[in-house]
């Protein structure tokens, strides 16, 4: 509730300072950003708290993410090679993952009585989530005792988690202009809005970062 008001004041500073802002209606910023990543022809830093964008991580594409869900001064940096580590997985499978796992602090259920270990032991056994729900649809006697009965009793509810978890990657963002500015756009504008509502520290900071990288 306090952080709505503030949104449009947010607007209207980057609007002075001449920095992009994008957005799509009906789309998370989750999704703006992995469309960019996904189109990008540079290396990629995601800076995020969000798990759920591990997804995106590609190293033929040079995309990482910086993870700063333990503060900006414990940032990590994290690759194919860190998923694998950190979860026992393939590096590019994290969503089907998430999607098995669940995730609380996103309201996902995953599949119940199937956590983390499971999750890890099926996707490296299967490769993925089709090749999991491929095997146990065969039911052949090669599928991991315990787990068949879990993933059926799953199966209609699978693709609508499937959908929550996946980032989009395509959405039409339109032509953008993201160089960042050496000067503010509307200097009096913005000194107008950080007297307004006290930001003149915050926007100083601004300032000087973007200073720096014209330097």
């Amino acid at each position: 509730d306090q952080l709505t008001p503030q949104v449009p004041i947010i607007e209207r500073v980057l609007d002075a300072l001449g920095i992009c802002r994008v957005g799509a209606a009906g789309y998370e910023a989750d999704d703006v950003i992995g469309t960019l990543a996904t189109s990008a022809v540079v290396p990629v830093e995601i800076v995020t708290g969000d798990r759920d964008l591990f997804q995106l991580v590609d190293d033929s594409r040079d995309v990482a993410v910086v993870y700063i869900g333990k503060g900006v001064g414990a940032s990590e940096r994290i690759d194919e090679s860190e998923i694998t580590r950190r979860y026992d997985i393939p590096g590019k499978a994290y969503a089907d993952f998430a999607t098995l796992r669940g995730d609380p602090s996103d309201g996902l259920p995953g599949v119940p009585g199937i956590g983390e270990k499971t999750a890890a032991t099926l996707l490296r056994t299967f490769g993925s989530l089709d090749g999991i729900l491929a095997a146990a649809a065969r039911s052949d006697g090669g599928f991991p005792r315990g787990c068949h009965a879990k993933l059926m009793s799953s199966l209609d509810a699978i693709p609508a988690m499937r959908r929550v978890v996946a980032v989009a990657r395509d959405l039409p963002l339109g032509t953008l202009d993201t160089t960042l500015p050496a000067q503010p756009a509307d200097a009096v504008a913005l000194d107008a809005l950080a007297e307004r509502w006290g930001l003149h520290s915050s926007v100083n900071r601004v300032l000087e970062a973007l200073a720096s990288v014209h330097a």
